[in-house]
């Protein structure tokens, strides 16, 4: 079936907020006392954010209680929300506008689909809050990537089935969780090395809707 829509991740896809998840996640575990470098960091793409903590806290000395955990989650997110407060349209990543707007003239629906609770607040800040046909978000969801309900649940909004969709990934867990769906998947940044992803590019910049819509 041809593409019908093109359901997108937001974190490393249309804007990078790589590093505010990084020093946010630092200033967290340097309080805590805890060892964490951006190697560690890359095993935190596309996973929850209390996931991500449980993989931080791999390295503590000390075993946290649920609340405690809930307390330090909470205070990264603060900390992560004052850094992409300062996020502008200047941060959407290369060749993510040109393809946006060929898609939606071709008459492609377009969607977010992100694990993130924070996408409203991103959206709004990269003046794209009301650009897209629809959105689905970690607001939304009870699992996270890998799990398919995410992009499922975005290929719902626009009204199209899974298998006439193409989502864009730059985290394996994305990947995977596409492919779980039975949903095509360009891998970009990261991802662009996942030899399960349908199609790959270093990034948007380097795709072409005609490529997209050959699938």
């Amino acid at each position: 079936m041809s593409i019908k829509a093109v359901l997108f991740d937001l974190d490393g896809v249309i804007v990078t907020t790589d590093d505010c998840h990084y020093q946010a996640w630092r200033h967290m575990a340097d309080e805590e006392g805890i060892y964490f470098d951006r190697q560690i960091n890359e095993r935190l793409r596309g996973v929850s954010r209390m996931e991500s903590l449980d993989i931080l806290l791999e390295r503590s000395h000390r075993v946290y209680s649920e609340v405690e955990k809930q307390a330090l989650a909470t205070k990264k997110n603060e900390h992560y929300k004052q850094l992409i407060h300062k996020l502008t349209a200047a941060d959407i990543l290369p060749g993510v506008m040109p393809i946006l707007e060929e898609l939606k003239h071709c008459g492609i629906k377009i969607a977010i689909a992100s694990s993130s609770k924070n996408t409203p607040l991103i959206l709004n800040g990269i003046g794209l809050a009301n650009y897209f046909d629809a959105v689905a978000d970690g607001n939304d969801i009870q699992k996270s990537k890998p799990d398919p309900e995410v992009f499922l649940l975005a290929a719902q909004r626009v009204g199209k089935l899974p298998e006439c969709c193409l989502v864009v990934e730059d985290a394996d867990a994305g990947v995977e969780g596409a492919i779980a769906g039975g949903i095509k998947v360009l891998g970009v940044g990261a991802a662009a090395k996942n030899n399960k992803a349908t199609l790959v590019a270093d990034d948007l910049s380097a795709i072409s809707v005609t490529n997209i819509l050959s699938l």
